[in-house]
């Protein structure tokens, strides 16, 4: 969730670190979580602004689905000032960081409907797999750790980035 101080812990603290390290070894997604309402809008926990923010981080990845350092980068530049969240000056300057055009970002969230598309695939993701915590980091489809309320819950394997790596080594080589 792209306005939540949990999301901003999780990924400045544990994943951006440990995707350092295993960039090339996952397909790396972010999944939001959200509510499809009858009348086929979409809520966000921390409202309208925040799913625009889940938008733009989508837009991205969808604008560079091979390059998870972009779309990553972008993402957590954004959740680091997740209170500013969708501020053109902040969009624009998080765009700028990571080489993303501002205004395909735009046009994937506001002109095309691409970013509402990709949210409601998100938030369904996110329900299939039963995740309703932010942030969840999973593994090989299954829950690896949780960040909620300013606490590591579930994380049976740590919640360093040290830990996620072994356990993403672990399961590639494995494979």
């Amino acid at each position: 969730m792209s306005k939540c101080p949990d999301a901003k812990d999780c990924l400045r603290d544990l994943v951006v670190p440990a995707m350092e390290s295993i960039v090339d070894l996952v397909d790396f997604n972010l999944s939001f979580i959200g509510t499809i309402n009858p009348d086929d809008t979409i809520g966000c926990k921390h409202g309208e602004t925040e799913c625009l923010g889940n938008m733009l981080s989508l837009c991205a990845k969808n604008l560079f689905p091979n390059r998870t350092v972009i779309s990553l980068g972008f993402s957590t530049c954004l959740v680091s000032s997740y209170r500013r969240i969708p501020e053109r000056e902040l969009v624009e300057n998080c765009a700028l960081e990571h080489g993303i055009a501002f205004e395909a970002l735009n046009a994937c969230v506001s002109e095309d409907g691409k970013g509402l598309e990709l949210l409601r695939e998100s938030v369904e993701r996110s329900e299939d797999a039963a995740v309703t915590k932010s942030c969840t980091v999973r593994v090989a489809g299954k829950s690896w750790c949780i960040r909620d309320g300013g606490q590591w819950k579930d994380c049976k394997d740590g919640h360093e980035p040290k830990d996620l790596v072994a356990a993403v080594k672990k399961l590639h080589s494995a494979s």
